[in-house]
Parts: C-alpha cells; structure tokens; sequence
C-alpha cells in the first residue's frame, strides 16, 4: 500500500490531489489560498448516523484517503442531532449508539483500504452544537434566512413528507453554521449537499463569518437503479454482508447488455473499485479483473474505466462476466471489515444496541361487522405526525423525553 502522505507535492500537485474525482468544486480559489500559505487545508465531512451504512461509502472514504495524502487537516462529524432532527428517523438513545457504530465502521473502512486513521479527527455533533455559542449562531442565522430558502436547502437531503417538521428546516442551517465551529476551510460531501452547501455561503458572511469551499463527490447510482440508499435493501450492499449475500445482491442487480449510463455496477467500478486500485499503486495507476471463462476469451484486466465502458457498450463484456469481477474485487475489499467486526466484542454489541432485531408482536384479530377486515397499521411515527394520526409532541415525548433535560441525557448516553 503506498503511503498515505505524500511528501514535496507543490501546492498545485496538492490542489489537484484534493480536487481529483470530484464532481464540482465551489470556491476553488479559497483552497488554493490556502495552500500558498503553505498550510494544512482544514476540511470537514459530515455524516448522521440514521440507516446502516454501505458500500457507497467507499467512495467518500477514497476522498478522506487523497485529503490526508496532500497533508489535509480532516474532521469527520458524527452528526447525531442532525440524525435525529432528519424527520425523527430514530429515537436519541438509537443516535447516540448509532453514532458509535459509524465511527467503529468508518474506521474500519478507512483499514480496509490502507489509510491510517491517526491523523483523523472524529467529533460527535452534540459535543458542541448544544453549548450556548452555538445555540445564539443559530438564533441569529435563522433571522435572515428565509423559511422557503432553509426548505429548498434540505430538499435533496432532509427527507421529505407532505407536512414537515421544522425540525428539517434547522437541519440546514446546522450544516452551515457546523464549518464555523469546527474551525474549517472547506467542507465536503456528496453532490446532493449542494444547496445546503450554497445556503452556507450565501448566509454565512450575513452573520460576520468567513465563506467557505465546497468540495462535491458525484452520487453513485444503486445496484437497482436511481440512489444507492440506506432505506432500500435492494439498493445497496452493506459492509456486513456475506460472501454469498454480496453474490445474490449482485445477481439481482439492474445492469441491463450494453447499457452504460445509469449503470449501478459499471458506477461502483468507476467510483469505488478503480479510485481504490489507484490508491494501492505506488505509480497511482489503477487496474480491474474480470475472471472470464477462457472459453469466452480468459480472464481480461482493465487500466482505465473508458476501456472498461466501450467494451460493455460493443458487448465484448458481459453483464455476467462484469458482477463476477465486482462480486470477487468487492468481497476483498470486504473481508478486513467483516474479519474487524467478528474480533471486536465492543463492535457487536454497538451493532446490536444500534439496530435491534425487530421484534414482531402477533395482533388477535378483531372481529368486525361487515366484512371483518381490519386494516394494518405499518406507518413510521414520522408518517404518522406528518399525516396527522398523532400529535408531533407524543412523538418527541417517545424519542426525547419531556425535557430538555431528557433530550441532553440521551445525547449523552444515559437513556435508561
């Protein structure tokens, strides 16, 4: 594995480092700025730990990997009140122990793909998002940003129901105010963060802080197509899966002879497999197996996705062919992960308190007049609020308690 710092880059080698991959660059000038002072870029990835985490987290982990190359000053923030406020997808004593879970697993992503974690920052979001400073910043961020401006922000982000929370409406205004006080130059993510990631510049300044850049990773598509998503099984591949589950979810998966765009197989190798080849090469250079039967030619190695994409386009590779290289190449990269879970006594039971086993309770049949059907009841409490059936204060008292006090306890991990 080559080394994770590399050390005499110019600050144009730097920049090209940091900016390689990305999909766009806001600000870009700020960056280079900051490498002609010869310092350290301070840059900030944020997650909320709601859903299990996949294999699509490769790919801002490969990011993390060429910040840290080109002598980047990285923090990732464990957004938890961000989690919890993102439409009350889980209760706070679920965040505070998922939290813990994606730091366990973000570093064992980082191991599998041979980048030391010494020089990364973790930070839980409520270790200062509740303090007064930043409490006042937001009061004074929300009196000049519009409701339908905060709204337009989180649309790509925030999940959206027919009546929302204002919970998601601070959602984004937390993003912004979140590079100020974690003292950065820039923050990265996904290209769906973008006018979260414009609110920030625009508004920012408005309240006496500097503008930052905004560094944008391209989405990858799912293994069924459309965006690979925590809350859709068939979507995704996650980092626990079985050699014979990431065999099955592959065999499933949409990747349609000659079909290139919206490919969510050809995606992964464009994304995760190949920029993960480069980083192992001490020359930079990335390569793809397909283990083809040698009836159909042998197997065939890949330099470059364009040679990869045209073979695919003329049918010289088949979709077959093609999830048998991911299916091997992925389960590789997987075996250290899973191997770091099965040693670690403290990373099961973090999974376990984390995503408990749903328990199903068997309901006695009313009988009715009529023609005794009686309807199931299979909403989130979410759907519920935003449908009205319950009151969003019963649902806050289910997921926080009755007090702010309550609410600081399970942030804190105290819950009973």
């Amino acid at each position: 594995m080559a080394s994770t710092t590399t050390p005499g880059l110019t600050p144009d080698e730097r920049y090209n480092l940091i900016t390689s991959n990305l999909q766009e660059v806001l600000k870009p000038n700020i960056i280079k700025s900051v490498l002609a002072e010869n310092r350290p870029l301070k840059i900030y990835w944020g997650t909320a730990p709601t859903g299990r985490p996949h294999c699509g987290y490769f790919v801002p982990m490969v990011k993390l990997a060429h910040f840290l190359r080109a002598g980047c000053e990285v923090t990732v923030l464990l957004a938890d009140i961000h989690a919890f406020l993102d439409n009350l997808k889980a209760p706070l004593e679920l965040v505070t122990h998922r939290a813990r879970y994606y730091e366990l697993m973000i570093k064992a992503l980082l191991r599998a793909i041979g980048v030391p974690i010494e020089k990364l920052r973790f930070i839980l979001g409520s270790s200062y998002q509740q303090g007064a400073a930043y409490v006042m910043d937001l009061f004074r961020l929300s009196s000049i940003v519009t409701e339908h401006d905060a709204k337009k922000a989180g649309a790509e982000v925030v999940k959206q129901v027919a009546s929302p929370l204002l919970s998601g409406l601070i959602y984004p205004l937390m993003q912004a105010l979140d590079e100020e006080h974690l003292g950065v130059d820039a923050q990265f993510g996904g290209v769906d963060q973008r006018k979260i990631f414009t609110l920030a510049a625009e508004n920012l300044p408005g309240i006496g802080f500097k503008e930052r850049a905004h560094l944008m990773n391209p989405m990858v598509p799912g293994l069924a197509g459309g965006k690979m998503s925590a809350s859709d099984p068939n979507s995704k591949i996650d980092l626990l899966d079985s050699e014979e589950v990431v065999k099955n979810k592959l065999k499933k998966s949409h990747c349609a002879p000659k079909e290139v765009e919206g490919n969510g197989v050809i995606s992964f190798v464009e994304y995760v497999l190949f920029p993960i080849a480069e980083l192992a090469d001490e020359q930079g250079v990335g390569r793809f197996v397909v283990p083809r039967d040698e009836k159909w030619g042998g197997p065939v190695t890949y330099s470059s996705i364009v040679e990869l994409k045209k073979d695919y386009e003329e049918d010289k590779l088949s979709p077959m062919d093609l999830k048998k290289g991911v299916e091997e190449a992925l389960n590789k990269l997987l075996d250290p992960i899973r191997k770091d879970y099965e040693q670690d006594e403290e990373f099961k039971k973090v999974t376990e308190l984390a995503y408990p086993a749903e328990v199903k309770v068997k309901k006695k049949k009313e009988k009715k007049i009529g023609t005794g059907y009686v309807p199931k009841d299979k909403k989130t409490t979410a759907e519920k609020v935003a449908d009205g059936d319950i009151k969003p204060q019963e649902a806050v008292e289910v997921a926080v308690g009755t007090s702010a006090k309550d609410a600081q306890d399970k942030f804190a991990g105290k819950a009973e």
